[in-house]
């Protein structure tokens, strides 16, 4: 149904982003999203949504999560949980490969699914879960067309997200990997873009 969807936006002339990876451009302006890597789950023209995986959340492990939420460790390694954004930073996101689906499973791309119930957390602890995945507390969100307008000014880059990017970088070299990914050295990216 996804995929109709957006077969359905592409031929109207909207190319979704979801499945890429939206990175903050150096001088962004929101220090929230300094240096910050997005796996895009949903772009559409209504609004849009993406879970970040650029930063973790201090201090607190996947053991320590699953106990609060009374779900016992079992096989599930203590894996560093991501900051996802700024909205509802209490939520959690598991970004995971698409060989587990669940009930509510959001299928994104052929690379990348997003789960948001507690089956996937228990499979996991479980050992019964997706191959890969990365857990992340809060996302980001964006109003009718406000992604795209943020895109058209100086603020967003976006690259095509791989499992390599996804799942197997370190989280402090995700950005500047991403970059050089779509053949860009962050070091020569101006903090503010130009007026002509």
């Amino acid at each position: 149904m996804i995929d109709d969807y957006n077969n359905v936006m592409a031929s109207e002339g909207f190319s979704s982003l979801a499945g890429d990876l939206l990175l903050a451009l150096p001088g962004i302006g929101d220090p929230r999203f300094a240096q910050a890597v997005i796996a895009m789950c949903l772009h559409q023209p209504d609004g849009a949504m993406g879970v970040g995986i650029g930063q973790l959340v201090p201090g607190l492990k996947l053991h320590a999560l699953l106990r609060q939420l009374e779900i016992e460790p079992g096989s599930a390694p203590d894996a560093p949980i991501h900051l996802g954004g700024p909205v509802d930073p209490q939520r959690g996101f598991v970004l995971h490969s698409p060989d587990w689906r669940g009930e509510d499973t959001l299928i994104v791309s052929p690379t990348l699914s997003l789960t948001t119930t507690l089956d996937v957390l228990r499979a996991i602890a479980g050992g019964e879960g997706p191959d890969r995945w990365l857990i992340a507390l809060g996302y980001a969100g964006w109003g009718e067309e406000q992604l795209d307008e943020e895109l058209r000014r100086h603020g967003w880059q976006t690259v095509e997200a791989n499992e390599e990017l996804l799942f197997e970088t370190p989280v402090k070299q995700r950005w500047p990997r991403a970059f050089a990914a779509a053949g860009i050295d962050v070091r020569l990216l101006a903090p503010t873009s130009g007026h002509a």
